[in-house]
């Protein structure tokens, strides 16, 4: 099985395109920070792919800075560099992106709740001869 989980910060825009039959795809780097850090400065960056509506959405939605969640698959693509070495690239392709912070830059509080004002709910109670059971 080939899945991976990673929670971390845009490092870059993202990048829509359209390949030549129609179908988009984004592409996107994210920086992760390592679990058990000696320092701050020990980051991973991993490049993230999109296809069809999830690279919609990521495009419409995500800017650098924004923390995310991705559930994907690793893939490793070998190419040929112009110095005739193989050299190969590591990417993961998502399945699944989570919008962990706020579109519009509003700071989340430590629980985790917005800090901008929440609007009342409406009264949803029943009576009891309106349910349809």
């Amino acid at each position: 099985m080939n899945k991976v989980f990673l929670i971390g910060n845009l490092s870059s825009d993202v990048e829509k395109k359209t390949t030549s039959t129609g179908v988009s795809y984004c592409r996107f780097s994210i920086a992760v920070n390592r679990r058990f850090a000696k320092t701050s400065d020990e980051v991973d960056f991993f490049n993230i792919l999109c296809w069809r509506g999830l690279a919609d959405t990521c495009a419409n939605n995500l800017v650098k800075g924004r923390k995310v969640a991705i559930a994907g698959s690793i893939q490793i693509n070998k190419y040929q560099a112009q110095d005739g070495s193989t050299r190969q690239t590591i990417e993961i392709t998502a399945d699944d992106v989570e919008f962990l912070s706020p579109k519009d830059g509003a700071k989340a509080s430590s629980d985790g709740e917005s800090n901008e004002p929440v609007a009342p709910e409406e009264d949803t109670t029943v009576a009891e001869g309106d349910l349809p059971f």
